[in-house]
C-alpha cells in the first residue's frame, strides 16, 4: 500500500504522539471514527437513493 511498511508508520505514529501528545489522541482517534462513521453513512444513502427509482420503474412496468 503505497510502499509504506511497518518502519514507516511507526515513524508517523511517533510523530503524531510528538505533534499533539497522549491526551488528544483519544479524541484525535473518535474524531476519524466519527468522520468514517458518517462517510459510509452517507455512501449507503446514496445507494439507497439510486437503488429507491430503480425499484419504483420495475413496480410502474410491472403494473401496465
Amino acid at each position: 500500500m503505497f510502499g509504506i511498511g511497518m518502519p514507516e508508520l511507526i515513524i508517523i505514529l511517533i510523530i503524531i504522539l510528538i505533534i499533539f501528545g497522549a491526551g488528544k489522541l483519544p479524541e484525535i482517534g473518535s474524531g476519524i471514527g466519527k468522520g468514517i462513521k458518517n462517510f459510509k453513512k452517507a455512501t449507503h444513502e446514496a445507494q439507497e437513493e439510486i437503488e429507491a427509482p430503480a425499484d419504483q420503474e420495475k413496480e410502474d412496468k410491472g403494473k401496465s
